[in-house]
């Protein structure tokens, strides 16, 4: 191939490599705003007490292991003993998943003790999980470095 034949082809190259570059880095960019969106999707400080705990003993109800979080529905009674089913929010499946949890690690009929965050409005029933013990086998979350969610 002669020096004129190489000039030809470069130019032409250079353009593809550039509109491709064009393209992928406006997506990319989207692709990263998005992403900080997802991970401030709302404020647990609007939700629930973060300067308070409480603990609650119950009974497992349903385990929603999904994304953006997790929920366990436990059956437990109030400060004065009135049972009622309480949501407890935790972390997303993804982010549980990464610290060794599954779909299957609760199951309706466990016994669970729960302390986190108290929901704004009591009557909610809301707790944002800050630890979980389940006392039949001693498997616990939250004392472990990384055992956190956001």
């Amino acid at each position: 191939m002669d020096a004129s034949a190489e000039r030809v082809t470069r130019p032409g190259f250079r353009r593809v490599r550039l509109r491709t570059l064009g393209l992928v880095l406006p997506t990319l960019l989207v692709a990263l705003a998005l992403d900080r969106a997802a991970q401030a999707h709302h404020s647990f400080t609007a939700t629930y007490f973060e300067d308070r705990t409480i603990t609650i003993v119950g009974t497992v109800r349903a385990f929603q292991f999904r994304n953006p979080h997790s929920f366990v529905h436990v059956q437990a009674p109030d400060d004065s003993g009135e049972m009622h089913r309480w949501a407890v929010e935790w972390g997303g499946s993804s982010q549980l998943s990464n610290q060794g949890l599954a779909s299957a690690t609760l199951r309706p009929g466990d016994v669970v003790e729960i302390t986190g965050n108290p929901g704004r409005d009591a009557a909610d029933h809301r707790v944002r999980m800050l630890y979980l013990l389940r006392p039949a086998d001693g498997f616990d979350w939250g004392n472990e470095p990384g055992e956190t969610f956001d």
